[in-house]
Formats: structure tokens, sequence, C-alpha cells
């Protein structure tokens, strides 16, 4: 029997269109559409600066750029190794080899996609520079515990802000505590420019590598103003959009609380704090994990089903372990937990997060009633 079809319509956008348009017309009216390193980025900047509780600001292209950046400033050289967790985005794998460096899996926190910080205490070695600490899918990296690790050994700690801007962590902003920390304005992020990026960093020195590494005559990475200007009156929003994302997580959280197929993932933290429209988001909701107690198979068909109503539910990462040569990095402990995410995560984009309480619940229940119509073997 075929699925009934549901058409939820496309995701909306961050800003209204009469808003955009009237950026767009003052941009083509100032001339400032193309260009870059103008009075937009400059106050986008000082934007970042102040939020992130920060020093020093280094706009680029985008958020892969960004993490190169990072590294290059951590000081990550040709036979350094690199700590990332096995469940992370591809592109911080590849710039850690890009720059001659021996990316190091480690294992996940059972059931939640972020290091373990035991698991990258068991993996730090006399060759360890940096270790990447990326919040994903709403969920915090142990930043704080990694930061007590390696201070002594004066190993860099970069912290991965792409997918959690704005988010309130322990009372600071997610990007406040790192060494490093970056942030992404993808296409598809909670601020977004179609491309961008941003290093934060308190430190002197780290700036001025970045700096020394993109000029080049001109800046090689740049954000342009046209984006800078996209970005401005989204980040004077953000907080109230994550109060509302939030708020939208916990009605799902009921809506999935006894299902026996699939299970939204949270910290426990942020299932027991009380949650308003017009608080500090205590997180930020780019992509919500949720768990499918079946087989890879029949998460992947549940995300095409969905699909095909035009709900936005998706496989989460693979494992980096899985889809690289085991040539090309190293395994110190068991990537069990990464495993079963990598087979059974799924995440939904933050789009519908926005929507009325009655279509996102309504949503939620035909993702709930097409798991457990193909849960047919139990984990």
């Amino acid at each position: 029997m075929p699925d009934e079809t549901i058409d939820f319509g496309p995701p909306a956008g961050p800003l209204p269109a009469d808003r955009l348009h009237e950026l767009f017309q003052q941009l083509v009216a100032d001339g400032s559409w193309q260009r870059y390193n103008g009075k937009h980025g400059a106050a986008l900047q000082q934007a970042l600066l102040t939020t992130h509780q920060r020093q020093h600001c280094h706009l680029c292209c985008s958020g892969t750029a960004a993490m190169e950046l990072a590294l290059r400033a951590a000081g990550v050289q040709a036979g350094d190794e690199v700590i990332l967790s096995a469940y992370d985005f591809k592109s911080s794998f590849i710039n850690v080899l890009l720059l001659g460096a021996q990316p190091v899996l480690v294992d996940t926190v059972p059931n939640l996609p972020v290091a373990s910080a035991e698991a990258v205490a068991a993996a730090l070695t006399t060759r360890t520079r940096a270790v990447i600490a990326s919040h994903l899918h709403g969920l915090a990296a142990p930043v704080q515990e990694l930061l007590q690790l390696t201070r002594e050994r004066r190993i860099v700690v970069i912290e991965d802000a792409c997918q959690n801007p704005g988010a309130c962590l322990d009372g600071q902003p997610a990007g406040t505590r790192g060494d490093l920390a970056i942030l992404s304005f993808g296409g598809s992020k909670l601020l977004t420019a179609g491309r961008g990026g941003a290093v934060l960093t308190d430190q002197a020195q780290f700036a001025q590598r970045m700096t020394l590494y993109t000029q080049r005559g001109n800046d090689a990475w740049p954000l342009s103003e046209l984006q800078a200007a996209v970005l401005l009156p989204q980040l004077q929003i953000l907080n109230q959009q994550n109060c509302r994302r939030a708020l939208s997580v916990r009605l799902l959280q009921s809506a999935f609380a006894d299902s026996p197929a699939i299970s939204l993932l949270l910290t426990p933290e942020f299932r027991s704090t009380p949650i308003t429209a017009t608080g500090m988001a205590t997180a930020a909701f780019y992509k919500t994990a949720l768990l499918m107690n079946c087989h890879q198979q029949a998460r992947n068909e549940l995300s095409q089903a969905c699909l095909q109503q035009q709900i936005p539910l998706h496989p989460g990462f693979s494992a980096l372990h899985t889809i690289h040569a085991k040539s090309r990095f190293t395994a110190p402990g068991s990537l069990e937990n990464a495993t079963r995410l990598a087979q059974q995560l799924l995440t939904l984009h933050h789009s519908v997060l926005l929507l009325p309480p009655s279509e996102l619940l309504q949503m939620a229940g035909e993702i709930r009633r097409l798991a457990e119509l193909r849960q047919n073997v139990s984990w």
C-alpha cells in the first residue's frame, strides 16, 4: 500500500522577500554590491566580535575555507596530528589532509553526535597539534573539557560553531571558548548569504597568520559586501528565531516521546531547561537530530518517503572511517558510537521549525507514521 502524500511545500528563507529586495536596491544604489572589504563587511565583523566577545574576526568565502584558515592559524603542518570526531563533516577531514597532517578519529558520546572528551584524552600524543570540536545538530561539543585536557600541552582547540550560531552554552555564546572558532554562512545555514564564513580568535598571532596567508596583493578568499549586507539583519533576529526553533523542538520532543521507532537526540540540559520566546536560546537547531531504531536501509527509505512530501528529513553524515581509506587516518579507539549514528541518524532541516505549531505537529505525525511503518526489524 503506497504512503499517503502530504505536500508541506518549500522551506521558507531566513528573511522576507520584501526585506531582501530592499537590501538589494540599496546595494545597487550605492554600488557596494560589487565590492568587498567595505562598510558592510566592517559592520558585520564588529557585530560578530561583540556577539562572540572576541578580539579578532576574519571574514572569508566559506565555512570550509574558515576551517582551513583556523588550522593554518593553529600552526598545523605536515606530520602533525589533528583529532576530530569520526562523525563529522567531511570537509574538516579533507582540510587536515590538505595541510599534510594526520586526521585522528575518535568516537562520539553515546547517542550524541559530538566528540567524547574521554576518547580525545586517550588519543592525545606528542604529535597532536589541534583538536576540532564540532557542535552538531543542536548538540554542544564538550569544549570546556577539551580545553582542560589540552591547555598545558599547548594544543589548539578549534570550536566549529557553523551549525549553532547564537546558542548560549553554559552562559556563553557558542564560538567564544575555543582558541579559534569558525562560522559558516552557507546556503542552508541559520545565518546564510549563499556562501561565506568567519574565523574568531582572541590571539593576535593567529589573526596575523590568517592575514599573511590570505593577502596576496588582494584578499584571496573574501566575503563580499553583498553577502555581509544580507547577513547583518539576520544576525539581529538570530536569537529570536533560535528561541522559536527551540520551542518547536520541544513540540517535536512530545510528538516522538513514546515512539518505538524514532526519537529525538537531545542533551539532558536541553530536556530540563525552561524555554521562552524572549530569553537567550540555549541551543541553535540548524538540523535537529533524530535516531531511528532500525537498519540503515529502512532509515534511508524513511528519508526518501519524507522528501517526496517535501519534508526535509535527510540521513546524517557518513562516518569518516567508513568513506576514507584506512591509510588516510588513524583511529586509536573504538568508533562504535559514531558508526551507529552514521547508520541510524536523520536530520530535520531548521526551516520547518518556524512553521506554525499545528503544521509542525502534523509533519511530526507523518514522520512518526512513516518511521513506524518501516520498523520491520528491531535493532
